[in-house]
């Protein structure tokens, strides 16, 4: 039996009890070995916690910020989809944008108050964050390369959101569970959350049990042989 009953109460549990590493290493075990995002995405903050059901969004580089095409009506849109995409947030949910190049930044203070009044629970980019000072003023869990005040403006836009996307071959599909903090971001697959949080509990509990017993004196090997857990 879960110890959550929904979405909210193992988002809590999991900021107060676990660490990607542990849920990193039980997806291991259940042959769920290419999970993690690339090691450059990283919070801004190092307290940064970010937990929540995927909502992945897809760019696109572009070369000019309004293209009038009557093959294609979106290179229209500044930004493409982009502000649907945001305003489609739901509490709970972490914006998570993949396929352009990383030379213009795909995340920003503004999109970040927007998120915060939706409840929504952090962004993920696979490229550049900017307006950094006002996000740390937020204190909005974002997750990126880095900062880099580029906009996306001419340079990308939103083609399509809630679809399957990649990062770093990692699949991200609607209604993944997204957990990163200090240490990278992974991807938990939505049929597997149950499972995997459930194991990844009692392995942080039994890694408790391990920094107690070396604190006191047993030696690396005794403890793996002892625990099976290192």
């Amino acid at each position: 039996m879960a110890l959550w009953q929904d979405d909210e109460g193992l988002f809590a549990l999991a900021k107060r009890e676990l660490f990607t590493a542990v849920v990193g290493d039980i997806m291991d075990k259940h042959g769920l070995l290419h999970q993690f995002l690339p090691p450059q995405i990283q919070p801004l903050r190092d307290h940064m916690i970010v937990i929540g059901r995927a909502m992945p969004v897809l760019e696109a580089d572009v070369y000019e910020d309004v293209h009038h095409n009557e093959s294609n009506p979106l290179m229209a849109q500044p930004f493409g989809l982009m502000l649907r995409a945001l305003d489609d947030l739901n509490p709970g949910e972490v914006y998570l944008c993949s396929g352009g190049t990383p030379r213009y930044a795909l995340w920003g203070e503004l999109m970040s108050t927007r998120a915060i009044k939706l409840g929504a629970a952090g962004a993920v980019v696979d490229g550049y964050s900017r307006d950094t000072n006002g996000i740390l003023r937020l204190d909005f869990p974002t997750f990126s390369y880095g900062r880099f005040a580029q906009d996306q403006g001419p340079r990308g836009k939103v083609i399509d959101f809630r679809v399957s996307i990649e990062m770093g071959g990692v699949r991200i599909r609607p209604g993944d569970i997204v957990f990163g903090d200090v240490d990278g971001v992974c991807i938990v697959p939505a049929d597997a959350v149950d499972d995997v949080f459930s194991a990844a509990l009692e392995k942080a509990q039994g890694e408790q049990l391990v920094r107690r017993a070396i604190e006191e004196g047993m030696s690396a090997s005794e403890a793996f042989e002892t625990f099976g857990i290192m």
